[in-house]
């Protein structure tokens, strides 16, 4: 064979025979039909390799075969060093025989009816004892190499070709289970195990009698019941007798399993005799470090029974309900228990906590409900009060109000079952009919916020027209500040005595605890130095990585992976998107402190309706880079309260509806208290366009926050700063120029015309590398990423 190759291969002049670089020589010889090229094997000497190809060539051609000694046999002396290398019957590959060759179980290698293949197999020289049966694969044709086996063999003088089978699936009812490594025999009728044994050398043999029923032995040319380990002769071509002979039983001298020897050097339990019970795990949670599924696991643990006797005190001392007898008129609603354990901002256990929780979706809509609407307070809002806490270094409390959906009144009549493991031995076929709400009912937020707003209203408040679960109290000069989240309030002013009274005030009518200085609030951990305070959510980062295994990732240095943007056809679709959304909708309230987030996760908060692994490999891209930056978060401390705002687009970023993103972010003082990332609504034409829209939202965005400090008493005495990159924008935002090419946005150019010659927002232009609002609206390299990151957050560390 001729081409690159050792010192010795021009000389070489033997078919399919080359000599490898390093001195080795090599053969290769091609299937019959042209069909694939055989590698046969590393020799020393040519000769040898030659002689490998001439055996190699006349298994596999015959009488065709092409040689290189044609004048000589294979057990010529000139050749020994080869003749004892054996060749496959089924590949025709050297080195092993058909009983060790990996197609030997193969049909689309060997074909459909590799019968004689097999039977190869079985006439090849292996290792086995000849005193044991083989069974294949098939469970119908099985096979013994020695004749000695059978006892009384009968000659059969048919025509037909007969193979010798044992029909033990058939007339034993059983049926055979095969792997890799081991089979079975189980009986159909009972689906007992018979028989296990072990593969030898590729093959199943059977050894001893693994069937227990009894036969006769008598011969009759109609079928009788088969004994154990009995063979017979049957026709390859059936006729209406292929029985022609019953055989008698293997003898009981045959070996059993047990005393197989196996001359594999490696000891193994095994061989040692050694045998263990597979050990199932029987290890329950502990429910006093995670929440109990059930009131029957929870009646167990006393900590859990004493949290639940508490929630029913509680809803007999506020007189939730009274017991009336049903009435087949009533739509009777159920209830549960559900259990949660509180924990303090270091993951400690602080209490545990039972309630008692309505079955809402069994209500009916005009029937026990009507309005169910409940505003919450806004995310800027929050930052905008710690914002001034900071400036002005006001107290910050925060206030719990325990079982808050209890002190709601209900309009409409409401009807439930009784608790669980509550039930009133005089009374136990009656339904509560509730006077106050709980939770789980539909209307229940609406009803306690109206109760709440109710009682502030009476003591002097003001709710805010910006927003409003802000009230603000004026009393002498001195100002106080209640924010309302659900039941969580924070309370802030300039008169800590003033608070002190306030709280002692609800306390006379909501069961109220009084937590003391705001540190852990929905999420947000407050960590308290000289210079002011930072916010942040280390905490709720970690657990998030831990609920998604990613606590010991490798971090990234930006949370988006590529400069493409995401489209909905990346990817293969999941059968079930819930663990992609509820890890979105996870990393959406992260953005809470974390403006560097909002772009990356806008970007797979696009395709919640139907998700592919593309999206879930970037959504876990965030979660990479969220594992390098935990210690990030907002630094609040004392500065000038002037508002500035940046504002940014990027044209036509989208690569499937090529509609623009826009992005803005808004400073009061040194600290940023709003942002956003978000796709706009509609094509823009130029970028310009694209720009002014953005432009008109951040405009509006400076006006509400204009309107929230006014309801606070704060005053700014300057207007608002708007910085753009867009010199176009500006000058359509200044003077009435472009009017053709912008007549389509009409009414973003009248909104921000009007707010900027009423001086109530100024633009002015700001050079792309200083504009902040870059990182919300595209993907960017990590060294401007993180250039823009760091004027964000603070980098700090944990106490």
């Amino acid at each position: 064979m001729k081409g690159k190759g050792g010192l010795d291969n021009s000389q070489c002049n033997y078919r399919g025979v080359r000599q490898r670089t390093w001195g080795k020589w090599v053969v290769e010889i091609w299937e019959p039909n042209r069909g694939k090229k055989l590698w046969l094997g590393t020799f020393d000497n040519a000769v040898a390799v030659a002689s490998a190809y001439d055996e190699a060539s006349r298994a596999m051609y015959g009488a065709c075969a092409r040689l290189n000694f044609p004048d000589f046999s294979t057990t010529n002396n000139t050749v020994s060093t080869n003749s004892q290398r054996p060749t496959c019957q089924i590949c025709y590959k050297m080195g092993h025989t058909a009983i060790d060759c990996y197609h030997r179980m193969d049909f689309t290698y060997q074909g459909r009816h590799p019968p004689s293949k097999l039977a190869a197999m079985a006439s090849s020289t292996h290792n086995l004892s000849s005193n044991y049966w083989i069974s294949d694969t098939g469970a119908t044709d099985h096979f013994t190499p020695d004749l000695a086996n059978i006892q009384h063999p009968t000659e059969y003088t048919g025509t037909d070709t007969v193979t010798v089978v044992y029909k033990c699936c058939k007339d034993n009812n059983c049926s055979f289970h095969f792997d890799a490594s081991k089979f079975s025999i189980q009986d159909i009728p009972s689906g007992k195990v018979l028989y296990k044994g072990l593969s030898e050398a590729g093959l199943y043999p059977i050894y001893g009698h693994p069937f227990k029923h009894t036969v006769s032995t008598t011969q009759s040319n109609s079928l009788p019941s088969v004994q154990s380990a009995s063979v017979g002769v049957r026709a390859s071509n059936p006729s209406t007798s292929t029985w022609h002979s019953r055989l008698e039983p293997i003898p009981n001298a045959l070996p059993s399993l047990s005393t197989t020897t196996n001359t594999h050097p490696m000891q193994t339990r095994l061989k040692s005799g050694i045998t263990k019970k597979k050990a199932f795990h029987t290890h329950k949670p502990d429910y006093l470090d995670t929440e109990p599924p059930s009131f029957t696991v929870a009646s167990s643990l006393s900590p859990w029974v004493t949290a639940m006797e508490d929630e029913f005190s509680a809803l007999h001392r506020q007189q939730t309900w009274t017991l009336v007898p049903p009435h087949p008129s009533q739509n009777v609603v159920g209830c549960k228990w559900v259990y949660k354990i509180k924990r303090n901002s270091d993951g400690t256990v602080s209490r545990y906590k039972a309630r008692l929780v309505a079955k809402g979706f069994h209500q009916q809509a005009g029937i026990d409900y009507d309005e169910t609407f409940s505003p919450v307070v806004k995310p800027t809002t929050v930052r905008i009060i710690l914002t001034l806490a900071a400036q002005f270094q006001w107290p910050l409390r925060q206030l719990d109000i325990s079982n808050a959906f209890l002190h709601g009144f209900l309009k409409e009549d409401v009807h439930m079952t009784q608790p669980q493991g509550f039930l009133d031995p005089t009374k136990p076929g009656y339904v509560c009919k509730l006077h106050k709400s709980l939770y789980g009912l539909k209307q229940a937020p609406r009803a306690w916020f109206d109760r709440f707003t109710t009682h502030l209203l009476s003591l002097g408040f003001t709710a805010s027209t910006a927003d409003p679960s802000l009230f603000v109290f004026h009393s002498k000069g001195a100002m106080l500040y209640l924010l309302l989240y659900v039941d969580d309030i924070i309370l802030t002013g300039t008169s800590p005595t003033l608070i002190t009274d306030l709280i002692s005030t609800l306390q006379s009518t909501f069961e109220l605890k009084d937590l003391g200085p705001l540190h852990y609030f929905l999420g947000l951990q407050l960590q308290y130095h000289t210079s002011g305070f930072t916010v942040h959510q280390t905490k709720y980062a970690t657990d998030l990585l831990s609920r998604f295994n990613m606590t010991s990732c490798k971090p990234s240095s930006t949370p988006f992976a590529s400069s493409s943007r995401l489209t909905p056809t990346q990817g293969h679709p999941f059968s079930d998107p819930t663990s992609f959304r509820s890890l979105v909708g996870a990393l959406q309230y992260l953005t809470f402190t974390r403006p560097d987030l909002s772009f990356a996760v806008n970007q797979v908060c696009q395709f919640m309706h139907k998700p592919t692994d593309a999206h879930l490999m970037a959504a876990k891209r965030i979660l990479r880079y969220l594992r390098g930056t935990l210690h990030r978060g907002l630094l609040f401390r004392p500065s000038s309260l002037h508002l500035q705002a940046y504002a940014d687009a990027d044209w036509a970023g989208d690569p499937v509806d090529r509609r623009s993103t826009s992005g803005n972010i808004v400073f009061h003082g040194s600290t940023p208290i709003t942002w956003v990332s978000k796709k706009q609504n509609t094509v823009s034409r130029s970028s310009t366009e694209a720009e002014y829209r953005s432009l008109a939202s951040t405009t509006a965005e400076l006006f509400w926050i204009r309107m929230v400090l006014k309801d606070l008493g704060i005053f700014l005495p300057n207007p608002p700063i708007l910085w753009c990159d867009n010199l176009s924008a500006l000058a359509l935002a200044s003077n009435p120029v472009f009017h053709a090419r912008t007549k389509h946005i009409e009414v973003d150019y009248h909104f921000v015309r009007e707010k900027v010659l009423r001086r109530d927002v100024v633009v002015k232009f700001v050079s792309t590398s200083d504009q902040l609002a870059d990182i919300l609206t595209k993907y960017l390299p990590s060294p401007g990423f993180t250039r823009l990151r760091d004027k964000l957050l603070l980098s700090f560390q944990l106490p």
